[in-house]
């Protein structure tokens, strides 16, 4: 056992989708006059790192290759959030982000696993001591796909790979995390 991570094979994270978990999604957000932070993202964010996860995100952004912005804007716009969850006591490890349309085949997109099997290799991640948070059937099924248990959909929709249910980015604090 590590006595550092609380694990046999590496560090535990919590992943998140970006667009409907740290932010509202308004669809194909990509400048900061569109980007709204999710109620309650700060604290929950502090709370799970102040409990040893990674926080590692994990985003489809299909406006790339669907020639709505470009890969800079992206970029930018990951650099400007990364710095305001900073000055809000938030670590981010990591950010993955998949440019290809849904036609592209890739294998990083969701519900394909890629973007989370990198992250575990890259972060030396255990995978099954890792959590995922998304907004999306499709990112159940990564992380169904990637071996992670555990998989919380957040809304009020239902998806078949979820394994909790969560109304709200505070109500995720209440599971057994």
């Amino acid at each position: 056992m590590d006595a550092e991570t609380g694990t046999e094979k590496g560090r535990r994270a919590f992943f998140l989708d970006r667009d409907g978990v740290i932010n509202v999604d308004h669809g194909y957000v990509f400048r900061t006059v569109d980007f709204e932070f999710m109620a309650n993202v700060f604290p929950v964010l502090r709370s799970l790192s102040a409990k040893g996860y990674l926080l590692v995100v994990v985003t489809n952004q299909s406006g790339i290759g669907r020639g709505y912005y470009t890969a800079e804007d992206c970029r930018k716009l990951t650099d400007w959030m990364l710095q305001r969850l900073s000055e809000e006591g938030v670590g981010v490890a990591a950010v993955y982000s998949c440019p290809h349309s849904p036609e592209a085949g890739c294998d990083c997109r969701k519900p394909a696993p890629g973007m989370l099997l990198q992250a575990e290799r890259e972060l030396g991640l255990d995978l099954s001591a890792s959590w995922m948070i998304g907004d999306k059937e499709s990112d159940m099924q990564a992380a169904a796909a990637a071996g992670i248990p555990n998989r919380v959909l957040l809304g009020t929709a239902s998806a078949p790979s979820s394994t909790h249910t969560v109304a709200s980015l505070g109500e995720l604090l209440e599971l057994p995390v």
